[in-house]
């Protein structure tokens, strides 16, 4: 997409230290964008620009090799569409069962569509920068053809007649479907809520390096899949933390895109509403670089999203780290963080001394609490009614228990009340963006611990009412976020990533920041499975 150029410079500027003066732009430049971009075709080619970066990745395993690698292998004859998909199948049909991450397969269409890709790549013919390349996607995202529930029973053989629109945008950049992963009822309440991802239709996912454990949700199908080597990258859905938990609890890396930087047509929970700005769409994937190549892909208007923004895209590449003010805080005060939790946190920030202008923990405490306290009032104001509604829109009479019990005890506010704590969490979002004038990058834990045993009591499903208190600010604010793995639970076996969260629009930051973090971390690691 062409954007008069005073707009893309002053959009994609560089870091903090590099900050060029701001430039004038008139709402005639802002006009010619949106003329230029409106007789684009609503789910065209991606909205960005796609730069395909060599692969720094150094596994020699297809099934773990990074989604970039394997399509430069691809591309060069050294590997087959073929070959990609059946190793990616053989490898869920082996490891499937145990994880119950895969809940639909369409392992027929993806053996046609990658002999379709191999001829065509054959005669030159390449569709974009994932051709060939094996995915799934989140149940809660709609694909042509396979059913896509939503996790809820009204939806349990329903078949989209198109794909949502980040689904269409990756298939046509060459990514081949194997199936959909499983996720919580409407991604957001399951037999244990969101803290696993499970619900009344599928049952229950587990995870990779223990299998007792939660694989967190609501993209946890997702996470377990693509850490397990069953594809080569997943789509989540993230409206309090749904890509960026599964990340921590799958030792993957993921990531939230700024808000309305994606589109959201197509998904369960889409856009519109009080909670539209929270709601945002990204790859899940085990390496950093393929987050710099996805996102831009699925990035961009699509006509139908009416909040989505034709932004440009920045290159993390040319992010200078030496010139980045770094933030951390290992605990927010709030939440139970444990040591293994901060102690990882604490080796990120020493990381970053070593190739920062300045690294300085500081805590935005009082700022966080009232982000956090806003957006509860605001997710329980209907006393849930908005979660009946997409009950009664898809047929679904039996919804998830932990929902039922949630809304006996919530009593709807006022419209008064729900006003005031918009406003309040407006006022919050504010002073945050005050807060990041100090600092390029913060990097803070993605929860307090890694991951939990996914079969506890039932008066301990909800056992601290912060668990999501690191994650639901990023939402109520909309900025970025990347999440890589940094650490292990003392024990050895357990993952830990952490955030890395810039000002908005600034995703080249982020991934800049995690590609180095995941340098010398080592980032994901095979599970045991």
């Amino acid at each position: 997409m062409n954007m008069p150029k005073q707009i893309s410079e002053m959009l994609a500027a560089p870091a903090h230290a590099e900050q060029p003066t701001t430039r004038q732009f008139t709402r005639r430049d802002l006009l010619s964008v949106v003329r230029a971009a409106a007789v684009a075709p609503v789910v065209a080619a991606p909205a960005m620009s796609v730069a395909q970066a060599a692969s720094t990745d150094t596994s020699n395993e297809l099934i773990y090799m990074s989604a970039t690698k394997l399509a430069s292998l691809i591309r060069a004859g050294k590997v087959s569409a073929s070959e990609a998909v059946e190793a990616y199948i053989a490898r869920q049909l082996s490891v499937n069962d145990e994880l119950n991450a895969v809940v639909m397969n369409s392992y027929a269409r993806a053996r046609k569509e990658a002999a379709a890709a191999d001829k065509a790549g054959a005669r030159g013919d390449w569709m974009g920068p994932l051709h060939g390349v094996p995915m799934t996607i989140k149940d809660s995202l709609d694909t042509e053809g396979v059913i896509t529930t939503g996790a809820t029973y009204g939806r349990q053989q329903h078949i989209p007649k198109q794909d949502a629109t980040v689904v269409a945008r990756v298939r046509k950049a060459g990514a081949i479907l194997l199936g959909k992963t499983n996720t919580p009822e409407f991604t957001l309440g399951g037999l244990a809520g969101i803290n696993a991802a499970s619900n009344l239709l599928y049952g229950s996912s587990h995870n990779p390096y223990d299998m007792t454990r939660s694989t967190s949700g609501s993209s946890g199908g997702a996470g377990a899949i693509v850490a397990a080597g069953g594809a080569a990258f997943d789509i989540g859905s993230d409206w309090g933390g749904s890509i960026r938990g599964p990340a921590h609890n799958n030792g993957i890396a993921g990531i939230k895109p700024t808000s309305i930087r994606v589109p959201r047509t197509g998904h369960i929970v889409d856009y519109g509403g009080l909670f539209d700005l929270w709601q945002q769409l990204g790859p899940m994937t085990r390496r950093v670089e393929d987050l710099s190549l996805i996102t831009p892909i699925i990035a961009g208007p699509d006509y139908r999203d009416a909040s989505c923004a034709p932004v440009p895209w920045a290159d993390p590449a040319a992010v200078n780290l030496k010139k980045l003010k770094v933030a951390f805080f290992a605990s927010n005060g709030v939440s139970e963080t444990d040591d293994d939790v901060k102690n990882t946190v604490i080796q990120a920030a020493k990381w970053m001394e070593g190739v920062a202008a300045s690294v300085t923990e500081d805590l935005p405490k009082a700022i966080l609490q009232d982000l956090y306290d806003a957006r509860t009032k605001l997710t329980n104001a209907d006393g849930w009614a908005f979660y009946k509604r997409m009950a009664a829109k898809w047929g679904t009479q039996n919804f998830s228990p932990s929902v039922g019990e949630r809304m006996k005890t919530l009593t709807p506010i006022s419209t008064a009340d729900t006003v005031a704590a918009w406003d309040a969490a407006d006022d919050a979002k504010s002073r945050m963006l005050g807060w990041i004038q100090k600092y390029d990058v913060l990097l803070c834990p993605v929860a307090g611990k890694a991951a939990e045993v996914i079969d506890r009591p039932a008066s301990a499903a909800r056992p601290n009412a912060y668990t999501w208190s690191y994650t639901g600010a990023f939402n109520s604010t909309g900025w970025p976020v990347v999440v890589v793995r940094c650490g292990t639970s003392a024990d050895g076996k357990l993952p830990i990533g952490i955030q890395i969260v810039a000002a908005p629009w600034r995703e080249d930051i982020c991934l800049a920041v995690a590609s180095f973090l995941e340098s010398k971390s080592g980032g994901w690691k095979k599970p045991p499975i």
